[in-house]
């Protein structure tokens, strides 16, 4: 092999890399059925009808653990958008899915007349 056929062959290497660099971007797009499931659920958490919320959740199989934390309906959270739309019954069920904050303070370091407050159901 000479250098101009090792030139072209890594040329061509690097044009079929390309391409199939670019194949990945595309298939990166959702899967049209998921992509459906999904709509679905942002529309009928929009409800506030628990029968419907619930029959297109276990219609479409969705574990509300991994999906309700990561879903974005129109830009917002789905507990977000449920309460947009005025969809309070949904919303709180939604909530109990979704991520705690917790936050740790050294109690020693609070001055003295600072007054700490608890609240609690």
């Amino acid at each position: 092999m000479n250098i101009c056929q090792r030139t072209r062959t890594g040329a061509v290497l690097l044009a079929v890399a390309g391409l199939s660099f670019g194949s990945l971007s595309a298939q990166a797009a959702m899967d049209p059925y998921i992509e459906q499931a999904l709509i679905q659920v942002c529309k009928s958490s929009a409800s506030n009808s628990m029968i419907e919320f619930s029959t297109t959740l276990r219609e479409y199989r969705i574990n509300e653990q991994r999906v309700f934390p990561r879903l974005v309906c129109n830009g917002e959270s789905l507990h977000q958008f449920a309460m947009s739309h005025g969809a309070d019954r949904t919303a709180k069920k939604i909530g109990r899915f979704l991520p705690g904050k917790v936050t740790i303070s050294d109690m020693a370091m609070i001055p003295e007349e600072e007054k700490l407050y608890v609240s609690f159901r």
